[in-house]
């Protein structure tokens, strides 16, 4: 199956991402974005003609979670290093330059991980603006110990080195991350290394990626060809649905599966936003009962991912077939499928830029049957969820729709621990329709990532109307992040919450206790399941 993304029209001043393996990779690609640069990330086991093709400014290799001297350790073609292009090194990225350009790497006596301060001890271009100490995230259990002929060392940590540069032959590398939120100068020292070392233009916009994609869409399905699209009312299939019926109109037709395990009355609601405010061709299925027998008895999270992202693509195979006969019946045929798959999706669910660690499935990532003998049309699939919304932006979205929240594709059912039941689902969508609006009349939507309840398979013992209860507990989550790839559980006023927790056990039969949780990721995930 064919798949259709952005990355096929590059602009001039691109900035290669070689993955080695690291799960803030995409946080570097994002980072430099926000100079209005544009990035790609790369397998670091790409061949050296594909790097090449995209006529780089400058590449960076990122962090990993292997050491450079164990056999199976990822490797870059080391040609990379003599292209006479701007190379940065984060993390694995300095050790494997030191390795492959006749330094040494050693396991380090101890492992730094978390907090720490750098102090820069020779100023470079990559540190030109910055102070003389960093805060900075170390994540490495190896370090450098001898470097390779020509480089320096130019900033250092109590305990080892933390950056070092051959500006010569332009270089540079640091031992720290500076893409995660917790570097505090992160963003200036990757902006000097993209703007100023690399002189990449800032031209990659909004408006650039709009005008590109729909282009680049109508030349591909043409002026006969259909398309259909599996639409969830979230931000990023509604935001590729509206990209895709800009570029050919009404010959986009969009499936709305109700799975069972949707939100309080979002069946309803998403139908209407959808065909109103769109604009779109929408056709609802209701499938709810079919779903929810498919889910009885079953308790694992992923085992759940996976029926439902089985069921969904058996309902929109039986509706896009029906769809296929009434085009054939009209002389016409549908060739296109589109997808609202991001970044995100992508890093979690496979090693599709490299070695990265899988953490979990996403039912819109693969998986559709090759039977269908459709085209893939993923115009998002590249892009982090923030930059998804300023895409809806800039094509005049509502703000009810760009504003929304994420959803997990399996909807309520990996906020359900344990079985799903139709009682359960019922019980959630209460308590979550609580939750919603009490973050909303607060001020708040908009400013917290995420926020949602969970019903957890537990029950406790309570008293209500002085009589004893045995009931369910159900947890609060709100986090903040920028885009999802890290998250902090966020700080709700006492008084939200204190109104959310007497609202739901006085209101929702069958919960008598509710708790908030207040775990980071990582070290968790911001869903349960």
């Amino acid at each position: 199956m064919r798949r259709l993304g952005y990355t096929e029209d590059v602009p001039t001043s691109t900035i290669v991402i070689l993955d080695f393996g690291s799960q803030y990779t995409q946080l570097i690609a994002r980072r430099i974005r926000e100079f209005n640069v544009f990035s790609v990330v790369l397998p670091c086991t790409v061949g050296l003609d594909q790097v090449r093709a995209l006529a780089p400014a400058g590449i960076i290799l990122s962090g990993g979670p292997s050491s450079v001297y164990d056999a199976d350790a990822p490797a870059a073609d080391t040609e990379v290093l003599e292209l006479n292009i701007p190379v940065l090194g984060i993390c694995y990225g300095l050790q494997f330059m030191v390795h492959h350009l006749g330094g040494t790497v050693e396991s380090a006596a101890r492992r730094e991980y978390g907090h720490a301060q750098v102090e820069i001890v020779r100023e470079t271009k990559l540190f030109r603006g910055l102070e003389g100490e960093l805060d900075v995230w170390m994540s490495h259990g190896d370090e450098a110990k001898i470097l390779p002929e020509g480089f320096v060392l130019t900033a250092q940590t109590p305990n080892a080195l933390a950056g070092i540069a051959n500006e010569e032959r332009r270089m540079w590398a640091v031992q720290f991350h500076p893409e995660v939120a917790h570097t505090r100068q992160g963003t200036e020292l990757l902006k000097n290394f993209a703007l100023d070392i690399c002189a990449a233009e800032p031209n990659w916009t909004p408006e650039h990626f709009i005008q590109a994609t729909i282009e680049r869409v109508r030349a591909q399905v043409g002026e006969t060809g259909h398309a259909i699209c599996g639409l969830s009312g979230g931000v990023d299939s509604s935001v590729a649905a509206v990209l895709v019926a800009r570029a050919i109109g009404n010959r986009l037709t969009c499936i709305f599966v109700n799975n069972g395990v949707l939100r309080k009355n979002e069946f309803a609601k998403v139908q209407r936003t959808m065909r109103e405010s769109l604009g779109l061709t929408v056709v609802a299925v209701d499938a709810g009962e079919r779903f929810l027998a498919k889910l009885s008895g079953i308790t694992d999270p992923e085992q759940k991912r996976k029926v439902i992202g089985n069921e969904f693509i058996a309902v929109f195979d039986d509706e896009a077939r029906a769809i296929f006969e009434a085009e054939k019946s009209a002389g016409e045929e549908i060739a296109w499928l589109v997808q609202g798959t991001l970044y995100p999706d992508v890093i979690e669910s496979s090693s599709v830029h490299g070695p990265s660690h899988t953490i979990k499935s996403h039912h819109n990532v693969g998986g559709l049957p090759a039977d269908m003998k459709l085209k893939l049309i993923e115009p998002l699939r590249d892009l982090f969820k923030d930059e998804v919304r300023r895409i809806g932006r800039d094509l005049g979205m509502p703000a009810e729709i760009i504003e929304r929240q994420p959803f997990p594709g399996p909807g309520l059912a990996v906020r359900i621990l344990g079985e799903v039941t139709a009682e359960r689902v019922a019980m959630l969508q209460e308590a979550d329709a609580i939750v919603v609006e009490e973050i909303k009349a607060a001020g708040l939507y908009s400013r917290v990532w995420q926020s949602f309840a969970v019903l957890l398979p537990v029950k406790s013992v309570g008293v209500m109307g002085d009589q004893r209860t045995y009931a369910n507990a159900c947890a609060i989550r709100a986090v903040e992040s920028e885009d999802g790839m890290t998250a902090d559980w966020a700080a709700l006023p006492e008084a939200v919450l204190r109104r959310i927790s007497s609202r739901i056990v006085g209101e929702v039969r069958g919960i008598n206790r509710v708790v908030y949780d207040i775990t980071s990721k990582p070290p968790g995930t911001i869903e349960w399941e």
